[in-house]
């Protein structure tokens, strides 16, 4: 899966791995690269 966010300044594309469950340190990347805050995704 790929997740898309688009702004002023462009698009940015974060892919996701396809796993019912995802390590912390994944998932902390996928937000840390997304540009989302973290509270967004709680």
């Amino acid at each position: 899966m790929v997740v898309q966010k688009a702004d002023a300044e462009g698009t940015v594309t974060v892919p996701v791995p396809d796993h019912v469950e995802l390590r912390t340190g994944t998932l902390m990347s996928i937000i840390r690269q997304s540009g989302v805050l973290r509270s967004e995704f709680e």
